[in-house]
């Protein structure tokens, strides 16, 4: 049976708010200089799939003015309490009302998102010379602690590659949309890496709100953790990366 990509999965895509809270907590932030580089082209954001509001909150305290685009109405509404203004919509069906932007962004979002026909509504709001930049966050935690959440979840794929590789396919997934729908120059592609410690409590706390284990039952999601946890004793230390793609509106 084919694949669905992601952006049709829709019962997962908006999943992640069954526990806002925890998300906004555990998910990690972004780097300042990635913040930097998207408030260099200008100071109107759209911030796609904003979730709880993690990246609009960095960009407005970096001095960007940000309006979200949000699915899930819980992670909306989490993210209105924030100081986050946001409008309760997938992308592709957003009606911007004439609104126009310096600069779209997605942090963990764009492989929701039909990758032509978003990158057809970005170029749509955003004024010549504004910017699209998608970014994701790698995680990789050390081998043991995969074995054990592969056994877990009788997940056969996790570990058997680079988690750094699929993140290049959604990358070239969103470089090959932005060509087809037209109106961009090429995309550069940056990566940041930085080095991180979990402890046990911090990445069993992170785990639920990845998208394998949302929408899990209460005692299937205890059951996971537990041998997750057994794996990884007092915590661990490893090389975080967030990559990013971005491309100027010709």
């Amino acid at each position: 049976m084919p694949t669905l990509p992601s952006h049709q999965h829709r019962q997962m895509a908006e999943s992640f708010g069954v526990d806002a809270e925890r998300y906004d907590r555990a998910r990690p932030r972004y780097p300042d200089a990635l913040v930097a580089a998207v408030v260099a082209t200008g100071r109107d954001v759209l911030d796609v799939g904003c979730g709880t509001g993690i990246v609009a909150r960095q960009l407005q305290a970096a001095g960007a003015t940000v309006i979200g685009v949000e699915p899930d109405a819980r992670m909306a509404e989490f993210a209105r309490n924030s100081g986050v203004r946001v409008d309760v919509a997938t992308f592709e069906d957003w009606e911007p009302a004439g609104r126009m932007f310096d600069a779209v962004v997605a942090g963990q979002a764009w492989h929701w998102v039909d990758p032509v026909a978003g990158a057809r509504k970005a170029s749509r709001v955003l004024r010549p010379g504004g910017t699209l930049t998608l970014f994701w966050h790698v995680f990789e935690p050390p081998a043991e602690v995969r074995a054990a959440f592969r056994r877990a979840t009788e997940d056969s794929s996790i570990g058997n590659r680079p988690a750094l590789d699929a993140y290049e396919e959604m990358m070239t997934t969103a470089a090959d949309g932005m060509r087809d729908a037209g109106g961009f120059g090429v995309p550069e592609r940056w990566r940041f890496d930085r080095e991180r410690t979990y402890t046990k409590e911090q990445w069993l706390d992170l785990l639920p709100t990845t998208g394998g284990l949302t929408r899990l039952p209460a005692d299937k999601l205890a059951e996971v953790l537990d041998a997750v946890g057994a794996a990884i004793g007092d915590g661990f230390t490893t090389t975080f990366t967030t990559v990013a793609i971005s491309a100027r509106r010709d």
